[in-house]
C-alpha cells in the first residue's frame, strides 16, 4: 500500500501539469462512477444541505464535488515543488487583516475551518509570507503513509501535531507565544464533540477552538477556503465574539455554534468545494 501511494505521489509530481489535471478528472470521475462508501457519504452530505436538487442535479454536483476533492490531493502531491511566488499568486484572501493584526501584536490567533478547498495551499501562503503555524493532524495508517505527510507538512512550514497527543496545551503554548494555530473543525474525531445545530440537523464538532479561544484570549477567526480556476480564494469571517456570562461549557457551546454557523454559510454558497466524504450528522445511520 505504502509503495503504491508513494509510486502515485512521485508520478503526478513529475507529471506536466496539463496531463496531471486531466488525470486527476478521469480519477475522480472512475471513483465516482463506483460509487463507494466515500462518494454515497459525501452525496448524501450534499443533499442534506441542498434538499431541493433533483436527482440529476444533485448528481452532478457530487460529481464535481469529487473532482475538486481529486483536485487536493493532485495538489498536494505537487505543491512542494511550486515556487513561493507562485503559492502566493494563487491565493486571494478576504479579510486578511484578522488573521495578520494579532500575530503582528504577538496575540497568537486561532484559525477555525472545514474540509474545503486546499488548506495546504493556504498554510503554505502563509509561511511563505512569514507566518509559520502550528496544525492538528489526523492519525493516519499505515504509519509510514503518515510519517510521509508529517515530512511533506514540515517541509512547507507547518508544525503538525498528532490529535493523539495532549494537543491543548501545545496549542496554548504556541499561542502565548504569539503563533497561529489552525484547526480543521468540521467533523469530530473524539467522541467528545459539542452537538451543535448544523445545516438542519444536528452535529458534533470538536469542542479544541472554543477551548483555546476562552483559555488563551486570543482570537478565534473562522475560515472557508474554496478552488478559483487558477488558486484558491480564502474568505475569513469577523473574530467570533467570546460569551461574558454562562458557564465554561455553556460558553464553549455557544462558541462552536457561532463557529458552525459560520461554516454553513459559506458551504451553502460554494458547497462543491466541501471535501466531507465521512458523516457528519448524529442521526444517521453507521
Amino acid at each position: 500500500m505504502y509503495l503504491l501511494y508513494l509510486f502515485g505521489w512521485k508520478l503526478v509530481a513529475a507529471l506536466p501539469e496539463v496531463i496531471a489535471y486531466r488525470l486527476a478528472n478521469k480519477v475522480s470521475d472512475l471513483i465516482y462512477a463506483r460509487d463507494g462508501k466515500g462518494v454515497s457519504q459525501l452525496r448524501s452530505n450534499y443533499h442534506r444541505v441542498k434538499p431541493e436538487l433533483s436527482d440529476d442535479e444533485l448528481a452532478k454536483l457530487s460529481k464535481e464535488g469529487m473532482r475538486s476533492y481529486l483536485r487536493y490531493w493532485f495538489d498536494t502531491f505537487r505543491l512542494s515543488k511550486w515556487s513561493k511566488t507562485r503559492v502566493i499568486e494563487t491565493t486571494f484572501v478576504i479579510n486578511e487583516n484578522l488573521l495578520r493584526d494579532p500575530i503582528a501584536a504577538k496575540q497568537g490567533c486561532i484559525i477555525a475551518l472545514p474540509h474545503a478547498g486546499n488548506w495546504d495551499h493556504a498554510a503554505a501562503y502563509f509561511c511563505s509570507t512569514g507566518i509559520n503555524l502550528t496544525a492538528v493532524v489526523e492519525k493516519l495508517k499505515p504509519e509510514a503513509i503518515f510519517n510521509k505527510f508529517l515530512d511533506y507538512r514540515r517541509s512547507i512550514g507547518i508544525e503538525p501535531i498528532s490529535h493523539k497527543e495532549k494537543t491543548i496545551p501545545i496549542l496554548l503554548e504556541r499561542l502565548a507565544q504569539g503563533k497561529l494555530v489552525a484547526l480543521v473543525a468540521d467533523r469530530d474525531m473524539s467522541r467528545n464533540g459539542i452537538e451543535i445545530n448544523f445545516l438542519g440537523g444536528i452535529a458534533k464538532m470538536p469542542a479544541g477552538p472554543a477551548i483555546l479561544a476562552i483559555e488563551s484570549g486570543s482570537p478565534l477567526i473562522t475560515a472557508y477556503i474554496r478552488y478559483l480556476k487558477s488558486g484558491i480564494e480564502i474568505r475569513f469571517e469577523e473574530t467570533i465574539k467570546l460569551p461574558v456570562s454562562g458557564s465554561k461549557e455553556e460558553q464553549i457551546r455557544i462558541i462552536t455554534q457561532s463557529m458552525a454557523d459560520n461554516f454553513a454559510k459559506r458551504i451553502k454558497e460554494s458547497l462543491v468545494d466541501w471535501h466531507m466524504l465521512q458523516r457528519v450528522w448524529v442521526d444517521e445511520k453507521n
